[in-house]
């Protein structure tokens, strides 16, 4: 593997500013972002990327690759938290093991925009519709995990399950439902949308990115204690997992066709977990998981390990596959 990728993601001014967060806590500066300034840059970063998805979108119409990616999409989104299920159970019990399960089967808006800024220092192209495949891998996780609990737990009839509640927090959370409506915009108004918010959308993106990712780190370094907690097994899943699910994902890419950019953001979608909406949806539905499990591994392990490792090294299998 050319290590020349990995130093060049490193480099990259978002992922230095996401180190400087963690040496913040680790040499105990008194740092801190104001607690209600990450959610309104995580709202603009939704905003902007779904927004550009949805012009991307109508430029390049419905075609039989926009249908394929969004129905491989929506396959991996469904499947990783069934067969990553079966292997927590292994050591876990139903409640953490589905939690988790959702966790990894659903998707990372951050480290999708990380790959997209990575690809563009490159100068690799990718499709803006793939920011629809991102919209529809968010919520069937939280579904199938649900299912999963329902399924598995012998006093199922103990615990009161409601799901309207369960189905308004997958689809209709700020996340999902902020980045639909960007989407379904941007389809709407089209190349004249685009040039009345480019200088919102397009001239702050990577400032805003860069100030997400310091407050990525420190949140990231806050929850490395937590990982005494989870073990060498929910560590080594946290890492051998989202190759698995990379790998998977490539394969796929390369038998439905896609091009290398695309197939770049699709492998990182797969590979990615949530720590935002499916933490959220756990929590209020699966109140009987332990959340310092799989916000930790997903946060504090995969996340790092996908940004600084995992982006080169499935650009990396992408050469391998498409030469």
């Amino acid at each position: 593997m050319d290590t020349s990728l990995i130093v060049s993601n490193i480099l990259n001014p978002p992922i230095l500013f996401f180190f400087l967060g963690m040496i913040a806590v680790l040499v105990k500066s008194d740092l801190e972002i104001p607690a209600p300034f990450p959610k309104l840059l995580s709202l603009y970063l939704l905003l902007s990327i779904g927004f550009k998805g949805g012009v991307e979108l109508i430029k390049s119409g419905v075609t039989q690759q926009v249908v394929l990616t969004l129905v491989a999409a929506m396959l991996m989104a469904c499947a990783v938290p069934i067969y990553t299920f079966f292997i927590l159970k292994l050591k876990l019990d139903t409640y953490d093991a589905a939690a988790i399960a959702a966790t990894y089967g659903s998707i990372s808006a951050v480290t999708f925009i990380t790959a997209g800024s990575f690809l563009n220092e490159l100068g690799i192209d990718y499709d803006g519709y793939m920011v629809a495949a991102l919209a529809l891998m968010e919520s069937p996780a939280i579904i199938v995990g649900l299912i999963l609990v329902n399924l598995f737990t012998a006093n199922q009839g103990d615990r009161e399950f409601s799901w309207p509640e369960v189905l308004q927090e997958a689809f209709l959370n700020s996340s999902v439902f902020l980045l639909v409506g960007s989407l379904i915009i941007g389809v709407l108004t089209g190349e004249h949308g685009w040039k009345v918010l480019e200088p919102f959308t397009q001239g702050l993106f990577y400032g805003i990115l860069t100030f997400f990712l310091l407050d990525m780190g420190l949140v990231a370094a806050r929850r490395i204690k937590d990982l005494q907690k989870t073990g060498v097994f929910l560590i080594s899943f946290a890492i051998l997992i989202p190759l698995i699910n990379a790998g998977i994902g490539l394969l796929i890419a390369k038998l439905i066709g896609m091009p290398q950019g695309n197939a770049l953001l699709f492998a990182v979608l797969c590979a990615s977990a949530s720590y935002i909406a499916v933490p959220a949806a756990m929590r209020l539905t699966v109140p009987e998981a332990n959340p310092s499990l799989y916000v930790s591994t997903a946060l504090a392990v995969t996340f790092p390990f996908n940004i600084i490792v995992g982006i080169p090294l499935y650009l990396y299998g992408i050469n391998m596959l498409w030469r």
